[in-house]
C-alpha cells in the first residue's frame, strides 16, 4: 500500500460511490495515474476505468491563545478520484 495512503470517507465521496461508482483516495504526491490505477486494482480486486487526480491546496488556520495569535496551515496533498467498472464496488468497511 505504498502509493495509496488512505481512502477518503466523507458524505460527498460516499454519495459518489453509491451513485457513480467513484471512490476517493489520498495518494503520494509523486504518483501518476497509471500507478494509482494499478495500486487500486491490486489492493481492492476491481477494474478501474478512469482516474482523475488533483492537488488539494493547504488551508490557512489561526487560533487565539494567551500569548497571541498563532498562524499556520494544513499540509497540501494529492487526491485521486477513481471510477470503477459498472457492477463492481469497493467496500471500505469490510475489515472492521
Amino acid at each position: 500500500m505504498g502509493i495509496i495512503i488512505k481512502p477518503i470517507v466523507t458524505e460527498k465521496m460516499t454519495k459518489l460511490g453509491e451513485k457513480l461508482n467513484r471512490y476517493g483516495f489520498r495518494v503520494q504526491k509523486d504518483a501518476n495515474k497509471i500507478e494509482i490505477k494499478q495500486a487500486v486494482e491490486a489492493f481492492y480486486n476491481v477494474t478501474v476505468t478512469e482516474v482523475n487526480t488533483m492537488i488539494v491546496a493547504p488551508k490557512q488556520k489561526s487560533r487565539f491563545t494567551k500569548s497571541g495569535v498563532i498562524n499556520g496551515k494544513t499540509t497540501a496533498y494529492k487526491k485521486a478520484i477513481v471510477t470503477v467498472k459498472e457492477g463492481e464496488q469497493i467496500d471500505f468497511y469490510s475489515n472492521i
